[in-house]
């Protein structure tokens, strides 16, 4: 379900696009569901209908490995009323499992044993014991047996006292779904379809409602405010630290940690605090990660130092660092920035869509773009390869052991011939011999006892 409009989040985002851990909320929920190895997924829109139909677009096609369709709730009249568009699009041999669209966190286990629970004959419903029960449905029990969901508002002093609530997911057999969902009505105190109302058919029909209790409160809270989003995204956070400690990784803060995406990590790494991981990182075995970098879309080998503040992000292209690479502090690179084994790229050097080979370095305020860059090869202070003439891109290559002197500027396309020198302050143009030294700058003069101009007294 995700038609509603979510007014307490203040923002005119449908409220499942808002983001947790990098994905919109409703992404957790249909990912959960392909985890499940659901046939098929109908995710119900209403409110920003087509922008949340849009943000799941590349589900749709033949590649997918579940069926994916839309259906709209317009108006929203109730969670039964929900469903109940959806029924078109449900077989009748199959399980339903009804998920919220604003409840990311559920757990692929826990539904799977929500659905052993159903077994293709009960109806199933997951709750909790909440010591503040306050705002949710109450399950009402007579012994074991689950026989009535009573909403708060609906619900009298004596049943607004239990603690056991109803989560809002459910699985049940199709068939009996749909029947029961044609006998819902709107007589209750919000004059709404609630969902919850087939439990009190599925009893009178003798059909079992069982109840799956769970102790983890994070897996069935419901994002409604930004209060809540930002309380589930350090919640997601800890989760996902405490599994990688558990494998060994050493966080220096589990509380200042956030991953957006997947983070494989090898053997003894190591990340100190306000680390970000974005897209697809994987760390290899030694690797150590410095204070407040920023990680997307990369892979580091084993042995490789990230320094404090470092900016790497591969966006489609990716990034690859070789082992033993010590990168930062302040180092930024970007997609298509292949360094090989021992490369060192230091503060405020920026490199992008360029391969370096074993043991070149550039190590102090340098730009290194669309350039191969060869083995132990010296790039020095200030250098910049000029590869764009306003239309098109263009290649530098610099040889093996090359040094290119301060303050060069490389006008591509160009080649430095190997081991060659450029001497500091030059403008090369030319592609160069092999072990040339290439001086392209104005010829020094000094003029003997000149004086500064000053401001007359």
């Amino acid at each position: 379900m995700a038609a509603g409009k979510g007014t307490r989040m203040k923002s005119s985002l449908p409220k499942v696009l808002h983001r947790l851990a990098g994905r919109a909320l409703l992404r957790h929920v249909v990912d959960t569901a392909a985890a499940l190895q659901a046939r098929k997924v109908v995710v119900i829109t209403g409110h920003g209908a087509t922008e949340v139909e849009a943000s799941l677009s590349e589900l749709t096609g033949i590649s997918g490995t579940f069926t994916l369709e839309f259906v709209r709730q317009m108006p929203q009249l109730g969670t039964g009323h929900a469903v109940q568009q959806a029924l078109p699009a449900l077989p009748d041999d199959g399980t339903v499992v009804v998920l919220s669209g604003d409840v990311p966190l559920t757990q692929v286990d826990t539904l799977q044993a929500l659905i052993q629970a159903s077994g293709g004959t009960k109806l199933a419903l997951l709750t909790l014991a909440f010591a503040n029960p306050s705002g949710y449905g109450r399950i009402v029990r007579e012994g074991d047996a689950v026989k009535a969901i009573v909403e708060q508002k609906d619900a009298t002093p004596a049943q607004r006292q239990i603690k056991e609530i109803y989560s809002g997911i459910m699985a049940l057999p199709a068939a009996m779904l749909k029947q029961w969902l044609a006998r819902l009505d709107n007589k209750n105190a919000q004059g709404e379809y609630y969902l919850t109302d087939i439990v009190k058919f599925a009893v009178a029909d003798g059909v079992e409602v069982v109840g799956y209790q769970i102790a983890d409160e994070v897996q069935v809270a419901g994002v409604n405010s930004p209060v809540q989003l930002a309380e589930l995204e350090r919640a997601y956070q800890r989760r996902l630290a405490l599994q990688l400690m558990e494998q060994g990784v050493r966080l220096a803060d589990p509380a200042r940690f956030d991953v957006r995406g997947t983070l494989a990590c090898a053997q003894d790494v190591s990340i100190d605090v306000n680390c970000i991981f974005e897209g697809s990182v994987s760390l290899g075995e030694g690797v150590k990660i410095g204070a407040n970098c920023f990680i997307a879309n990369a892979t580091i080998a084993a042995g490789a130092v990230i320094h404090p503040f470092t900016h790497i992000d591969g966006e489609k292209d990716g990034v690859l660092v070789g082992a033993g690479a010590l990168i930062g502090p302040f180092a930024r690179l970007r997609p298509g920035a292949h360094l090989g084994e021992g490369v060192h790229i230091g503060n405020f050097v920026e490199v992008k869509n360029s391969t370096l080979a074993k043991g070149a370095k550039a190590n102090h305020l340098a730009y290194l773009g669309d350039a191969t860059v060869g083995e132990r090869v010296n790039y020095g202070a200030g250098a910049i390869t000029a590869n764009y003439d306003g239309a098109f891109k263009h290649k530098t290559v610099i040889e093996a052991d090359v040094h290119i002197g301060s303050n060069s500027v490389l006008v591509a396309p160009l080649t430095i011939g190997a081991g060659g020198t450029v001497a500091a302050g030059s403008i090369i143009t030319k592609d160069t011999a092999p072990a040339a030294l290439s001086v392209a700058r104005g010829r020094q003069a000094s003029i003997a006892n000149w004086k500064r101009p000053s401001k007359s007294k």
